[in-house]
């Protein structure tokens, strides 16, 4: 039986922990939570409307979000988990049209969009009463996954299956072996989950990472929308999105905070923001945006060219980061395929991204004299 080492138990770190065959492999998933992206997220599976031009990132995301009923099925996530929601994208009337014939044109390859529907004002506020009467577009197929939920479940799933847990950070001591705390310890195959950490980790080893770390904070609301779970997200017009889950729980988020790097304090600057972005669209904002709330707060991880990157880097090591925003779409999907890599050895992953030299290239060492 192979051992595996896998450094980070955010959403592929998680995900790949429970598809590894374990009857092949003995898992120790090595989790420092702090600062987690998933962990801190909540966030909208419908990336079909995006309008990103790169190609590849589409497919992933796209390809990414056709997985969400596989993921429910075999791990059974439930709506306190994941849900098929809906998503309002609100829009000028104009841009609304132009959208609709985007959502009809990619359902061609991806009927995972489900029905799409244009609303008048007062069909959007039927949808979700918290909106003004504001024209939308709605695409049945669109949900939401809560992060800090489906990590519970997956952790909770992987030690039933004989995962072992070390919270503790590590650093690698080659490219088969790591340290932690007065300890070392060697692995047939080491995985990196560990988001924009990545590039602090491999220095060691000598390779250049092209990784930034981005903060994001959003607000949790508690209110008294019982039929909260009944709401789809909206995708509003700026800044913030309105994400609506059970029991009166709604969020509003994220900040994209560039200059703030590994900060994870909570600020009113963020408060600030989102709150105002969202009031144009919200029929009576004070009643969300008095009621208590907290925050989340993470740091996500972002390539040069917002592309995330994912495979193996050497025979005994693998990576996956610079999943951006697109985490909660695109992680569990990356999770799967690293999965399938070590259980069949079948590597079927180059249509989604760049090479991964794009992103992690060894520095060459100088020779002595």
């Amino acid at each position: 039986m192979q051992k595996i080492a896998i450094i980070g138990g955010g959403i592929i770190g998680m995900t790949l922990a429970n598809y590894l065959d374990p009857k092949k492999y003995q898992v120790t998933l090595f989790d420092d939570p702090t600062g987690q992206a998933t962990k801190a997220s909540a966030g909208i599976i419908s990336p079909w409307l995006s309008k990103r031009r790169n190609k590849q990132w589409y497919r992933l995301a796209k390809d990414g979000a056709a997985f969400f009923p596989k993921l429910i099925q075999d791990f059974q996530l439930d709506h306190t988990i994941y849900q098929q929601s809906g998503t309002l994208l609100l829009r000028p009337e104009k841009q609304i049209a132009e959208l609709r014939a985007l959502a009809e044109e990619r359902k061609k390859s991806a009927p995972e969009i489900g029905t799409i529907k244009q609303l008048t004002g007062e069909q959007t506020q039927q949808e979700l009463p918290l909106l003004k009467p504001l024209p939308a577009l709605k695409i049945s197929g669109g949900g939401r996954l809560d992060g800090k939920a489906y990590l519970i479940r997956m952790r909770k799933l992987a030690q039933d299956s004989g995962v072992k847990f070390i919270s503790q950070r590590v650093q690698l001591a080659n490219i088969q072996s790591l340290t932690y705390g007065n300890n070392q310890a060697a692995f047939d195959q080491i995985i990196l989950t560990v988001g924009p950490h990545l590039k602090g980790l491999l220095a060691p080893l000598n390779y250049q990472v092209d990784l930034r770390p981005q903060k994001g904070q959003l607000l949790v609301f508690e209110t008294a929308f019982n039929s909260s779970g009944n709401f789809p997200v909206a995708m509003l017009d700026g800044e913030a999105d309105l994400i609506p889950f059970l029991n009166g729980k709604i969020l509003l988020g994220a900040t994209h905070e560039n200059e703030a790097a590994w900060d994870l304090s909570e600020t009113p600057e963020a408060f600030e923001q989102l709150t105002n972005s969202a009031r144009d669209f919200l029929i009576e904002p004070e009643k969300l945006l008095t009621t208590p709330f907290h925050y989340r707060v993470g740091t996500r991880a972002y390539t040069s060219d917002y592309a995330p990157f994912f495979g193996q880097l050497d025979d005994h090591l693998l990576v996956a980061s610079g999943l951006g925003s697109s985490g909660l779409t695109t992680g569990p999907y990356i999770g799967y395929l690293l999965a399938h890599y070590l259980n069949t050895g079948e590597a079927n992953w180059q249509v989604y991204q760049k090479e991964l030299s794009t992103y992690i290239q060894r520095k060459e060492t100088p020779e002595s004299d």
